[in-house]
């Protein structure tokens, strides 16, 4: 059990990163205004998040022309989904474990 505090760090262990990371998993990529409408958040705190996923090599983030406005998107990095894919591994054991 002591694995589950010292596998996955900090940034990728904290609740609105995780939800973050979920939603770039399973959609690939995904607009500011997309993750600010799923997650709740303000600007401010979906900015501050993604700035420690994108420090970290989970996510990046580009400018995508939107019609005629540009929008920032972001993607989740082959470092990002290799750690992500571990995590549910790690679920899916301790399922296994405790049935």
């Amino acid at each position: 059990m002591d694995d589950l505090y010292t596998r996955f760090d900090n940034v990728f262990f904290e609740k609105t990163r995780l939800s973050i990371l979920t939603v770039l998993y399973k959609d690939e990529m995904v607009s500011f205004n997309q993750l600010k409408s799923l997650l709740g958040g303000t600007d401010g705190s979906i900015y501050t998040h993604m700035e420690k996923l994108i420090k970290a090599g989970y996510v990046e983030k580009r400018k995508e022309l939107a019609g005629s406005t540009v929008q920032t998107v972001y993607k989740i990095t082959k470092e990002g989904k290799s750690l992500f894919k571990e995590y549910l591994a790690f679920l899916e054991q301790m399922l296994k474990e405790n049935r």
